[in-house]
């Protein structure tokens, strides 16, 4: 829809609020959006078929919370991938030989604009030298759990997972696991929602 005016409202270390005045048909509306720079998030499976989780302290909502390995796209120019790359490296101390896209969502797209693709990694090894420590705050220690992928399910339905690319990723692996079909798309697949997002000023 055609943004008419749009105005500042909040500008912070990660992400922003603009103020859009908007024409839906004969109408106008106004529109308060988080714009946010998106992220990736790793749904890492051993050869034990169980996943990694981590452990991070989530200020916003004041709790802990156990999630895949997740980062920003705040490097300009980094490809989603090679992001999801050094995050799990960063992260979990981890990396994998084969990647997949798992799954695309937007977080809350009724007032953010953040987008998170999920790939799938697999083939995984520990790094040599370990987990880089290169996080501050509530990165500065990120306990780990293996969880079996149905016991992950399970964790995801009863509430105990929420973040939302635990949910989308476990279940979207699960739903393939269970289908005839391999649904997984190539790792550099294209990613055409956040080609939209920064062609329309929304990153």
């Amino acid at each position: 829809m055609p943004v008419l005016e749009r105005t500042q409202m909040f500008e912070g270390r990660v992400w922003s609020v603009v103020r859009d005045r908007v024409k839906f048909g004969d109408h106008e509306s106004v529109r308060d959006v988080l714009i946010h720079p998106g992220a990736v998030a790793i749904i890492a499976v051993d050869d034990d078929d169980r996943v990694l989780l981590i452990r991070q302290y989530r200020h916003p909502v004041a709790m802990y919370l156990f999630e895949p390995p997740a980062g920003l796209l705040d490097i300009a120019g980094e490809p989603a991938l090679e992001t999801a790359k050094r995050e799990l490296a960063e992260e979990a101390g981890v990396r994998a030989q084969t990647w997949n896209v798992l799954v695309d969502l937007f977080n809350s797209p009724g007032g953010s604009s953040e987008a998170i693709r999920v790939y799938l990694a697999r083939d995984l090894s520990a790094l040599p030298e370990g987990r880089p420590h290169t996080g501050e705050a509530e990165e500065a220690h990120l306990p780990q759990a293996w969880v079996p992928l149905n016991e992950a399910v399970t964790l995801v339905l009863n509430g105990a997972i929420g973040s939302p690319s635990g949910v989308a990723g476990i279940l979207a692996l699960a739903a393939v696991r269970n289908s005839q079909e391999d649904g997984l798309r190539p790792a550099d697949s294209p990613w055409q929602p956040r080609s939209w997002l920064e062609a329309n000023q929304r990153v």
